[in-house]
């Protein structure tokens, strides 16, 4: 599995499942968090946007949201960052294999 498919199922999940803490208040969740320039990203809906030139390698930080389920863990890896046209890195990228598969993520 490509590493942004691995990292949109967890997101979709986390999305499914809830994060919930005890108190059944919503929890932090790092599903889908991308790591860009120590800047981190979470993942939108947004299909409407350019994918520029190849920044660089965003980090996929390790992320357990569910540690009851060790299936959905997300070990730590890496993926390619790109410039979104018509706005900064320090506002969204685009993350992905290829500019093609690559998907927005925003400031969070």
């Amino acid at each position: 599995m490509t590493t942004a498919r691995l990292v949109m199922t967890v997101a979709m999940l986390a999305v499914v499942l809830g994060c919930s803490s005890a108190g059944g208040e919503a929890a932090a969740s790092c599903a889908g968090v991308v790591t860009y320039e120590n800047r981190d990203y979470l993942p939108t809906q947004d299909e409407d946007f350019t994918v520029g030139e190849r920044l660089g390698t965003a980090r996929i930080p390790e992320c357990d949201d569910t540690p009851n389920d060790p299936d959905v863990a997300v070990p730590e890896g890496t993926t390619n960052a790109y410039l979104v046209e018509g706005r900064v890195p320090a506002e969204a990228i685009a993350v992905g294999d290829s500019p093609v598969s690559a998907r927005l993520v925003e400031i969070r």
